[in-house]
C-alpha cells in the first residue's frame, strides 16, 4: 500500500504546529507526491446562511508540484471541476486551478470551458471576497471579466497538514543537450518495461513567462507521465505527461494576468520538449518547443 506522512503541518495562523518547510522541500524534491489535509465548517466556508455548523474534512491531490529555489515548494490542483458541497458541480464548467504554497498562501485560476463569450480587460480587478466570510482574505484579483479569472487569498482553514507520498526512485538525469548527469538510461527503460510508473521533473520549463528584466528563479516542475514509448534502435525514450500547469515562478507562487497556462507535454531524454499550451483566455492551443534538463523518477 502507499503509505503517506505528514512532512509540515500549519495552524490556523499558517505557523508551524510540526514538520518544517525544510522536509517538505525534501520530498518534493524527491518526487514525492502531496496531498493536503484541511478542515472547515460548513456554515463559514460552504453556505454562510446555514445554521449547520457541521466539520468538513477535505484532502486533495496536487498533481503537479514546483521546487522553486530549492527551498519553496508550490503543489496545483489540475484535475478538478468546481465542487458545490454537498450537492453537485458549480453553475458553470471551468477548470478549477487551485494552488497552496507551502506557507498556506493560496490561489486559483478558473478558465471557462462552456464557451460563453468574454470581451473584458486583462489586469488587476476590484476584490469581490465571498459576503459573510471572514475567513477569506482576498490578496488580489485578475481578468474578472475575461475567460480566466483569478485571484490569490488565504483562506484560514483550522489547519493545513502536507502529505507525502515519498516512494519515487530517481534513476536518471540529464541537462538540456540529453547529456547524463547521473543514473542510466537503462534503468529508466528496465524500469519502464517493467511496469513502473514514471514521473518527471522539468527544469526551467516556466522561464518564458516572466518578464526579461525579472531574470530567471530556478525551479522544477513535477508531474507523472502517461504512455511511454522506447525507441529500441536509437536508445531514445520519451512520455507523454498528465495535464500541467505552468505559472511564472516566484516566493511564493501566485497568479496575475498572462503568467500562467496549461497544457500537456511530449518529453524526451536528449532533452527535446514539446509543450501542447493551452491559452486560458481563448482556449486556442499552439505547439512549443524547448529544450530543459530532465529527471526521470519511476516507482
Amino acid at each position: 500500500m502507499t503509505t503517506w506522512d505528514c512532512a509540515l503541518e500549519l495552524g490556523a495562523d499558517r505557523r508551524v504546529v510540526s514538520g518544517s518547510e525544510k522536509a517538505l522541500a525534501g520530498a518534493i524534491g524527491r518526487g514525492a507526491d502531496l496531498r493536503i489535509y484541511t478542515e472547515f465548517l460548513h456554515n463559514e466556508h460552504i453556505d454562510v446562511t446555514s445554521d449547520r455548523a457541521e466539520r468538513i474534512r477535505e484532502v486533495a491531490d496536487y498533481p503537479v508540484t514546483y521546487l522553486v529555489n530549492e527551498t519553496w515548494t508550490a503543489g496545483i490542483m489540475t484535475l478538478r471541476q468546481p465542487i458545490e458541497l454537498p450537492t453537485g458541480f458549480g453553475p458553470r464548467p471551468s477548470m478549477s486551478f487551485f494552488l497552496y504554497n507551502q506557507n498556506g498562501a493560496q490561489a486559483i485560476a478558473r478558465p471557462f470551458l462552456d464557451g460563453q463569450p468574454t470581451a473584458g480587460p486583462l489586469g488587476l480587478s476590484p476584490n469581490q471576497p465571498p459576503p459573510g466570510m471572514p475567513k477569506y482574505h482576498v490578496q488580489n484579483s485578475w481578468d474578472a471579466e475575461t475567460n480566466a479569472p483569478s485571484h490569490n487569498f488565504v483562506y484560514d482553514f483550522d489547519v493545513f497538514r502536507y502529505f507525502v507520498s515519498d516512494r519515487w526512485r530517481q534513476v536518471l538525469a540529464h541537462d538540456a543537450q540529453g547529456r547524463v548527469m547521473s543514473g542510466a538510461l537503462e534503468d529508466l527503460v528496465d524500469a519502464f518495461a517493467s511496469g513502473s510508473a514514471v514521473k518527471i521533473a522539468v527544469c526551467g520549463l516556466c522561464d518564458g513567462l516572466a518578464p526579461k528584466e525579472e531574470g530567471a528563479i530556478r525551479h522544477e516542475l513535477f508531474v507523472e507521465a502517461g504512455p511511454g514509448y522506447y525507441y529500441t534502435e536509437k536508445g531514445l525514450f520519451m512520455v507523454g505527461s498528465h495535464p500541467i500547469v505552468r505559472v511564472k515562478p516566484d516566493i511564493p507562487m501566485r497568479y496575475e494576468s498572462c503568467v500562467w497556462d496549461f497544457g500537456w507535454l511530449m518529453v524526451r531524454t536528449d532533452g527535446h520538449v514539446v509543450y501542447r499550451r493551452c491559452d486560458p483566455y481563448t482556449l486556442t492551443f499552439e505547439d512549443l518547443t524547448s529544450r530543459h534538463a530532465v529527471r526521470w523518477f519511476v516507482h
